[in-house]
């Protein structure tokens, strides 16, 4: 979402860090340019002035004057005032009597049901008994949705179109109760801010279900309009945080940092992707870090903690480093990193120069060469990914034909399982077999 405005605000501060002094003049024209590249990503206008005008203060001081590296120290005074207006991070509020309520509000289309199942998925990884709630009787198959949802999360449902949604809301109570839930998320009709009647009824699901959140689930492609959206929703319901959903499209995604300036509802959460596991606790440091195109190695950590198997792993690097690396561990590699998410995503978590390849690299294209490589491998015989040795011209020519790619592609995954056998033998060789192991 961010790659454009990460590209203008890098080659203005590439500019910036080649100058060894910065004059008065130098940091004008750099503010500027950033002032232009945040309205140009759909930051509001009135968030722009006023952060410009921090950083301004901040870069013609003595903070920057006395500073090293003038242009180095720029960028860290824009990657503070980034957070800064971002705001604090805030977790879910803590229900002191079990059990905690959530309700989710939004516009239609924007994202809600989705967001239920997200959100009931990362709570249930973090130990809690949740409830879904197919609170919305008026979108065609609302009610059905929520209910795959549930059945593929292991989540109970709980629906009922002959009743009111305040009506649900008070049998969700009790069935909690019943069942032991620790969490209810109650998932309600989209509607328009201006749709009185709508508004009302959410007025009374809240009256009824007492929740300790509201959240409002925001779509980040509708720009600017998504501060009118979330001012329209807290003049109906005391919003308490916002999940700002589609992250991952292509919108310019100023939306996510004008929002808390301009309304004060903090972000709790960010919807990366259209999978149940990509939805994230809002950070804003780390947000700044990707806008700055510093990556996010810490988030990159989080994933491969998840969706990667440890025992695995070290069992792997052990093998990589006694020279033992067969195409079968090449494919269980390929696998553990599939799992971690999309490539073009994994690789935009890295920092520098790798995180600039996800703008240049097509992520399709990326995903079906990786799905190639894993289709003439699983076309190989046992013996032929154990000693890939024993691949002479008619062997490639059937796995070719096996797995739907030319021979030639089948010669170049060859070669690159020499080229990282040969590259992790020259490591040990060096004296970095010692490299520190998983714990």
């Amino acid at each position: 979402m961010f790659e454009q405005l990460t590209n203008r605000l890098d080659e203005i501060f590439h500019n910036l860090r080649r100058r060894g002094k910065l004059s008065e003049k130098d940091v004008d024209s750099a503010m500027r340019e950033i002032r232009l590249a945040l309205l140009d990503a759909d930051v509001h206008y009135g968030v722009v002035r006023e952060f410009v005008a921090r950083v301004k203060d901040r870069a013609v001081g003595q903070e920057v004057s006395k500073a090293l590296n003038p242009g180095q120290q720029v960028v860290k005074i824009v990657h503070e005032e980034l957070i800064a207006t971002l705001g604090e991070p805030e977790p879910l509020i803590q229900s002191p009597t079990s059990p905690l309520v959530i309700l989710l509000a939004g516009l239609q289309g924007s994202g809600k049901t989705t967001a239920a199942g997200k959100l009931g998925r990362l709570l249930k990884k973090r130990g809690e008994q949740v409830l879904l709630v197919a609170a919305d009787p008026y979108r065609p198959a609302a009610v059905d949705q929520l209910q795959i949802l549930g059945k593929e999360l292991s989540i109970p449902v709980l629906s009922d179109l002959s009743l009111q949604p305040a009506q649900l809301a008070q049998k969700a109570l009790l069935e909690a109760d019943k069942a032991g839930s620790t969490v209810i998320i109650l998932d309600t009709a989209g509607r328009s801010q201006i749709d009185q009647s709508l508004m009302d009824e959410l007025g009374s699901i809240q009256d009824t279900a007492h929740p300790h959140e509201i959240l409002l689930v925001v779509d980040a492609m509708v720009g600017q309009e998504a501060v009118n959206i979330a001012q329209g929703f807290s003049d109906a319901v005391p919003i308490t945080g916002l999940i700002m959903s589609k992250m991952d499209g292509d919108a310019r995604g100023g939306s996510a940092i004008s929002i808390r300036s301009v309304t004060g509802v903090p972000i709790k959460f960010l919807g990366t992707g259209e999978k149940l596991d990509a939805l994230e606790s809002f950070d804003p440091s780390r947000l700044a870090s990707r806008i700055l195109g510093m990556g996010d190695v810490i988030g990159l950590i989080e994933r491969a903690e998840e969706s990667i198997d440890l025992e695995t792993a070290q069992k792997q690097t052990e093998r990589l480093l006694s020279g033992e690396f067969t195409l079968e561990d090449f494919s269980n590699q390929i696998s553990q990193v599939l799992k971690m998410g999309p490539i073009g995503k994994i690789l935009g978590m890295l920092p520098g120069e790798f995180g600039k390849m996800s703008q240049s690299i097509d992520p399709r294209e990326a995903e079906k060469r990786v799905m190639a490589t894993q289709a003439i491998i699983y076309s190989m015989t046992p013996a032929e990914r154990q000693n890939p040795k024993i691949l002479n011209a008619s062997r490639r020519k059937r796995i070719a034909a096996g797995s739907g790619t030319q021979v030639y592609d089948v010669n170049q995954l060859v070669k690159q399982y020499r080229d990282a056998k040969r590259m992790f033998k020259d490591l040990k060789k060096s004296g970095l077999k010692n490299l520190p192991r998983f714990s």
